[in-house]
């Protein structure tokens, strides 16, 4: 069964998205598992926060390191779930590591030679929200009012948006395809069933 990843910038709505598409799921008794980046529930993502948030001073290598712990603890749960025939969504993924991190001087090249032998599955189909920075900044103050040292970083989000397209170019972890995410919550959703359908038929 397909593997589904959600994927943009902070606040271009990928929880949002993934929760409207786990409701269709249950509505049309659609098996499916589910697995979000970063799990700030497990040490690993709580560690993660503390940086986020100034707590914790960490380099480039370690951040990138302690992202994609993060994502493979949830590697097991995907291939169960494929195995079990289950619709997989991923609200972000190792994508998102590759992504941020190139923006911070870890390369795309080196991060992928470093993932390569962990295993990760390659995505059916990685959906990207795309907004600007100024967008991104927007929502999460106000979502939350206040910002964390990526999301109140103008150029840096702008140069994560940059490490996206290149991954957009590439199809790199599987087949990407763009969605404007400016767009209102309900036109954003009916761009990815419609894309979810095209692909797989629901």
């Amino acid at each position: 069964m397909p593997f589904i990843v959600i994927e943009g910038l902070d606040g271009a709505g990928s929880q949002t998205q993934t929760d409207l598409l786990k409701e269709v799921f249950k509505m049309n008794k659609v098996p499916f598992s589910f697995v979000k980046s970063p799990d700030y529930k497990h040490p690993v993502g709580q560690l993660f926060s503390e940086y986020l948030t100034g707590k914790v001073d960490l380099t480039t290598e370690q951040v990138f390191l302690l992202c994609a712990m993060d994502v493979l603890n949830s590697v097991p749960k995907i291939k169960k779930g494929l195995k079990e025939g289950h619709f997989v969504i991923a609200d972000r993924y190792i994508t998102s590591t590759l992504a941020y991190n190139d923006a911070k001087g870890f390369s795309m090249s080196k991060g992928l030679k470093l993932i390569e032998p962990l295993d990760f599955p390659k995505a059916d189909l990685i959906i990207f929200l795309d907004i600007n920075p100024k967008t991104s900044m927007k929502r999460k103050m106000e979502e939350k009012g206040n910002l964390d040292i990526h999301e109140q970083d103008a150029d840096y989000l702008r140069k994560v948006r940059e490490s996206y397209r290149k991954e957009i170019d590439k199809n790199t972890m599987g087949k990407w395809v763009l969605i404007d995410g400016e767009k209102n919550i309900q036109t954003v959703s009916k761009e990815v069933m419609k894309l979810i359908k095209k692909h797989f038929g629901l």
